[in-house]
């Protein structure tokens, strides 16, 4: 009897090569929204525009015009905003992670053994990060839906690698017998 056709039917071989290939995608298309995300924060030019768009509609629409709290809430919005290192920090931290899981998402679509190793360990060291985020959101009475998909959807994907990676290990080396060459 063959053990492929007694594992799970999400192992068997066309399902695996789809839910490896979604994985991917979804990795891509994670890291590339992390690429626009850490792009914006650190390039873009457009930061004194609105800026002085909030400053301008808390003066006009508010009448909050001398008010000490609102300028110094928009003083610290600027200090943010106008280079500060938090921000560039955050920004290059989203580049960083972009790169990773592009790396991991494009190894996967190839199938390489090396990125899925990679996907484990670096989507699993995250989890427990996802765990805190959807406690303290729920706790805070905030919706937790969103946040709870992304957890449960990074747990299925370490499951689901372990159990390829598992499953695929590659066969011991056969010790083969020593040949005795025959004389005449």
């Amino acid at each position: 009897m063959n053990d492929v056709a007694h594992g799970p039917a999400i192992l068997q071989e066309p399902r695996r090569h789809r839910y490896l290939k979604l994985i991917a995608l979804f990795k891509i298309f994670k890291g590339f929204l992390l690429f626009v995300l850490g792009f914006s924060i650190l390039f873009l030019n457009s930061r004194p525009v609105w800026l002085d768009q909030i400053s301008d509609w808390t003066e006009d629409q508010l009448l909050l015009h001398h008010t000490r709290a609102v300028v110094f809430l928009l003083n610290k919005l600027q200090e943010i905003v106008s280079g500060g290192g938090a921000l560039r920090a955050t920004g290059l931290l989203a580049l960083f992670y972009c790169a990773v899981l592009l790396t991991e998402g494009i190894g996967v679509y190839m199938e390489k053994r090396w990125a899925e190793f990679l996907m484990i360990f670096a989507t699993g060291a995250l989890i427990p990060l996802e765990v805190r985020h959807v406690w303290h959101r729920a706790f805070s009475h905030h919706s937790v839906i969103a946040p709870l998909l992304l957890l449960l959807a990074n747990c299925f994907i370490v499951w689901f690698l372990y159990l390829v990676l598992r499953r695929d290990k590659s066969p011991a080396p056969v010790k083969r017998e020593p040949e005795l060459a025959g004389t005449r």
